[in-house]
C-alpha cells in the first residue's frame, strides 16, 4: 500500500524506515552468510576426517585378558602297556623243583605268562621259581658262573629253554611212557576220573600209541575198581 508523500518529513521518514530496514536485511545477510561458512567448515573437517579414516583405517583394538592356555598333547599308553592292561591275567607256574616229569608243564606255563617281557627279565623270572632240590641248585650255579665272570651266562630265553630242555626234560620221553603204561604206576588209584584221562592222554601222547584197542584196554585196566 502505498503513502501519500506530502511534505519533505514525510519523505525523510519513509527513507529513514528504509534504511533501516535494509541496514536489518544486510546484518542478517551477513549473519546468515557466517552460518553458512561456519557450516561448511566443519563439514569440510569432518570430510577431511573421513578421508584419512578410509585411508589408514585404525587397528583393532587388542583386548587386554590373557591368551587361552595350551591344550596339552593327548598321552597315550605305550603298545606294551596296553596290551599288558588289556590281557587276560593268567596264573602263575607253581614252584619247580626239578623233577623230569613236571618239566616240560612248568616250560609251557612260563612261556604263556612272559610273553610280553624281555629276555633278561623271562630268564629272572623263571628262577624265581626254582625252589628247591635239583632246580635250586642249578639256579645257584647259574648265578655263580655269573659272580665268576661278571656275565650273565643265560642271554636269551631260547638258550634257557634249550638249557632247561636238557636238565630237566626227560632223557626219553617215549621210553618213560611206554614203561608208565607197562606197569601199574598210571592207574588212578584215588584220583578223580578227570585227573586220571588227564593223566593218560598225556601218557599216550608221549608214548606213542596209535592203536585204538591199545589205548582203551589200557584205560580200563588203570581205572579203579567198581566204576
Amino acid at each position: 500500500m502505498s503513502l501519500p508523500l506530502d511534505t519533505p518529513q514525510d519523505i525523510a521518514d519513509v527513507l529513514g524506515y528504509l534504511q533501516h530496514h535494509l541496514q536489518k536485511l544486510t546484518k542478517r545477510q551477513h549473519v546468515s552468510e557466517s552460518n553458512i561458512n561456519s557450516t561448511l567448515a566443519a563439514l569440510t573437517v569432518q570430510l577431511q576426517q573421513l578421508t584419512q579414516l578410509v585411508a589408514n583405517p585404525p587397528l583393532p583394538a587388542i583386548p587386554n585378558t590373557p591368551p587361552p592356555p595350551v591344550p596339552s598333547p593327548p598321552v597315550f599308553p605305550s603298545p606294551v602297556l596296553l596290551a599288558r592292561r588289556t590281557r587276560p591275567k593268567l596264573s602263575c607256574p607253581l614252584d619247580f623243583n626239578g623233577e623230569r616229569h613236571n618239566g616240560c608243564a612248568f616250560l609251557n606255563s612260563c612261556s604263556l605268562y612272559i610273553c610280553l617281557a624281555s629276555e633278561q627279565e623271562k630268564i629272572l623270572w623263571a628262577l624265581t621259581f626254582f625252589k628247591g632240590g635239583r632246580a635250586a641248585k642249578w639256579s645257584e650255579n647259574v648265578f655263580h658262573q655269573e659272580a665268576d665272570t661278571g656275565v650273565f651266562p643265560i642271554q636269551t630265553w631260547g638258550d634257557f629253554e634249550q638249557q632247561f630242555q636238557l636238565h630237566f626234560f626227560s632223557v626219553n620221553a617215549e621210553a618213560d611212557a611206554i614203561n608208565a603204561l607197562e606197569g601199574t604206576f598210571y592207574h588212578q588209584g584215588n584220583r578223580t576220573v578227570n585227573d586220571y584221562l588227564d593223566s593218560f592222554q598225556a601218557l599216550v601222547s608221549d608214548a606213542g600209541y596209535m592203536d585204538l584197542w591199545i589205548v582203551v584196554v589200557k584205560f580200563r585196566q588203570g581205572l579203579r575198581l567198581g566204576i
